[in-house]
């Protein structure tokens, strides 16, 4: 009884994010309900911001004409080929940076100077080396994505514990055993926060590129629609990118769950 009257209340729960399920989904239906309202009742005109119901209108025209698929599967395509490309060589360059000396003395330098060029000004130039086709969208959406990668990994390689490593090292363990079980699992927490940045760029940089010479993608079909100044198809391709950019966060969301439960 005396040891229950003198316990104390564990304060750390503030520190450790619990999920709150519908709470994301309340926030989308409230924002949406509001948008239906306020644009059917004259608030805001229909000039600015079309009505959530001719929205849906439009999506309902895209699914039976089948133009839905024809410009989100190039765009998917594209996003996915061009990510991969800057994920696989960002991850690489990072790790090579945090791990090699001669590495990090020779690409950081560059790594700095490549990382505050805007990418998109860089998209004429791709259409020269690689052509207007697929190889300079591809390009863009790499080179977008590695150079926050890059930064993000080794960032991550030079946060791991010290003491951990050199506790591997007078257990006798190999260099490979070291970076497989303490390096790579140090680092992950801020690999993956990277990766929402570099994929949020990837989408951003996808847009860009699908607007100068794409005959499908939701790129261009944002073009098209404003240069027709047809607000219900604008908004369609908008919410597109945004459903995308939630998807991506969710399935980054699951790789955290998975990759770092050892944290919670």
């Amino acid at each position: 009884m005396a040891d229950d009257l003198n316990a104390v209340p564990f304060r750390g729960g503030g520190f450790r994010p619990e999920r709150r399920r519908g709470v994301g989904w309340l926030v989308f239906v409230v924002l949406l309900g509001l948008w239906e309202l306020l644009t059917a009742t004259g608030v805001i005109s229909n000039l600015t911001l079309p009505r959530l119901s001719d929205v849906a209108m439009t999506y309902v025209y895209l699914w039976e004409s089948g133009l839905l698929f024809k410009h989100v599967i190039p765009s998917l395509q594209r996003f996915a080929v061009g990510s991969l490309m800057g994920l696989t060589a960002g991850v690489a360059v990072g790790f090579a940076i945090g791990l090699f000396s001669l590495a990090r003395a020779g690409l950081v330098p560059l790594v700095a100077a490549l990382f505050p060029i805007p990418k998109i000004a860089l998209l004429p130039l791709f259409v020269i080396w690689f052509g207007i086709d697929e190889g300079s969208k591809y390009a863009l959406i790499a080179f977008g994505v590695f150079t926050p990668t890059v930064v993000a990994t080794y960032g991550g390689v030079d946060n791991v514990d010290r003491g951990l490593i050199r506790m591997g090292q007078s257990f006798g363990l190999s260099w490979m055993s070291i970076v497989r079980k303490i390096v790579l699992p140090g680092a992950l927490p801020a690999l993956l926060s990277g990766l929402r940045v570099s994929l949020a760029i990837a989408i951003i940089l996808l847009v860009a590129a699908e607007m100068l010479g794409a005959q499908h993608g939701i790129g261009a079909y944002i073009l098209e629609a404003g240069s027709l100044y047809d607000l219900e198809r604008l908004f369609a391709g908008v919410i597109m990118l945004s459903a995308l950019g939630v998807a991506v966060s969710w399935g980054i969301g699951q790789l955290e769950r998975r990759l770092l439960a050892w944290r919670s």
